[in-house]
């Protein structure tokens, strides 16, 4: 090849390398979440062009577009069919009003009213978790909404799987949805296979959809969602898997919290699915849209979806809400614990105002970044009164808070920046001080498992800690 049209290519590509390195700061310095990762993409894109755009391509974008386009279509559309059906829905509504501060914000962030008439399990661990909702797909005579994160070729996984597509040969409508990345064994296997030849809806939601998200890898669809016919759904931590059940031969025992709930709520689940639906294969779901209206229990329920595509930190701003709202507890158990500056504040605040502030995090974090970053939050919270535990004898992967005597929430948002801002989550709010003493019960047993952390422990740690700490703080906001 003629040497001079060598040298013209590459002076081609380094002048193209710099225009998009220059267009990528610009983005970045429009859209960052924070001044701190605005200034830190822009000096590095400038710097460092050749390294530093892949990676932002990759990992650099906090929104997720076009999926907020679908979710408001998707939204007026099935409130469109509600009305028409279920009109009787509207009694359960908790009304916004001067009484309601607490969680006015709540639910304009959920973009679904809280509704009382509600009933709510507590599901402590995955064997109990499972055979509830086994038992719940074994009584689906209309339709099923099956989500997670991730599905196992495994025992557990045959078993759900067995049972979806026996629903689906009896003429059960069964959509299934699973993150592509969270999943990406799952499309290879006779599970999928099976699955797929007796009727069964499978659509993997893929984060790389749409022009602008197509090099991003960053993002994640983390929900557990599963409803049935509209009467019965199930929000929390587990996924489709035997580790779940305690049967990983490393892990050990799986210390983890769902879900179980009827009522007017179960519409929240269903339009949280929809959506992603929605997104995921570009048409609507067509199911009957119809909900239980009469009371099913005491408890008042919201069911918050959150995710990168809106333009607020939505999970972030749930938590920072129940924080600043509490007066007299807030104890928040979490397998990671990366929070942003304005939530370390928030403890910090809240354990110097008298409130009894308490965070679970597991003993053995998953992986050594994660554990020194865990580490260096910890060092920030405990001079201020904040109580810090380490979970013993197995991985804790619960997300579990309990404010004051009356909300707690489980669901699938940890306590860190991927879930503040770049995973689909969601989260069951419930107002109800039978079922927050449940979990206040739960989690004073996760607590007796546990040792609390001293400073004294941590200033007794090697020399290199400190360092450890400060460089994996660095990383948190893609951890």
């Amino acid at each position: 090849m003629d040497p001079q049209l060598i040298t013209t290519l590459v002076a081609v590509a380094l002048v193209l390398v710099y225009v998009i390195a220059i267009a990528s700061a610009l983005e970045a310095i429009l859209n960052a979440r924070t001044s701190q990762g605005a200034v830190a993409w822009t000096i590095s894109l400038l710097t460092f062009p050749y390294v530093t755009v892949p990676l932002y391509l990759v990992f650099g974008r906090n929104r997720f577009d076009g999926y907020l386009d679908q979710r408001e279509e998707i939204e007026q559309e099935s409130l469109r069919l509600i009305r028409k059906t279920s009109d009787l829905i509207e009694q359960h509504i908790v009304p916004l009003s001067k009484d309601t501060p607490n969680y006015m914000s709540l639910f304009n962030l959920a973009r679904m009213p809280a509704t009382t008439g509600n009933r709510v399990e507590l599901l402590v661990d995955g064997t109990r978790t499972f055979d509830s909702i086994l038992a719940g797909l074994a009584t689906a005579e209309k339709y099923i909404l099956f989500q997670f994160y991730i599905i196992r070729n495994d025992d557990l996984g045959t078993r759900v799987c067995r049972l979806l597509a026996d629903k689906a040969r009896a003429g059960v409508k069964v959509f299934l949805l699973y993150d592509e990345i969270g999943s990406r064994k799952f499309p290879g296997t006779r599970l999928y296979r099976q699955l797929r030849m007796t009727g069964v809806k499978v659509a993997p939601f893929n984060t790389t959809q749409g022009r602008r998200n197509r090099f991003q890898l960053n993002f994640r669809n983390h929900r557990k969602n599963v409803v049935v016919d509209g009467k019965y759904a199930w929000i929390g931590g587990h996924n489709v898997g035997d580790e779940y059940l305690g049967l990983h031969k490393r892990i050990g025992h799986w210390r983890d919290t769902h879900t179980r709930f009827e009522g007017p709520a179960v519409l929240g689940a269903v339009l949280a699915f929809a959506t992603d639906w929605r997104w995921a294969t570009r048409s609507p779901m067509e199911i009957e849209w119809e909900f239980p209206t009469d009371q099913k229990g005491d408890s008042t329920v919201l069911v918050f979806p959150s995710d990168p595509a809106s333009e607020y930190e939505e999970a972030g701003l749930m938590y920072h809400q129940a924080i600043v709202a509490a007066t007299r507890r807030i104890w928040i158990a979490s397998p990671y614990f990366v929070p942003d500056h304005g939530i370390i504040s928030a403890l910090q605040l809240a354990a110097l105002r008298g409130v009894d502030v308490r965070v679970l995090i597991p003993d053995e974090p998953d992986g050594p970044v994660v554990a020194m970053a865990n580490w260096s939050y910890t060092r920030a919270l405990l001079p201020t009164g904040v109580k810090v535990y380490r979970y013993q004898g197995g991985f804790m992967h619960q997300k579990v808070l309990l404010m004051d005597d009356n909300i707690a929430g489980v669901g699938t948002a940890n306590f860190d920046n991927r879930s503040f801002r770049l995973n689909f989550e969601i989260t069951l709010l419930v107002h109800d001080t039978v079922f927050a003493a449940q979990v206040e019960q739960m989690l004073q047993a996760d607590l007796r498992r546990s040792r609390q952390v001293s400073m004294e422990e941590i200033d007794n740690k090697p020399f290199w800690f400190p360092l450890a700490m400060g460089v994996a703080r660095l990383f948190s906001p893609v951890l």
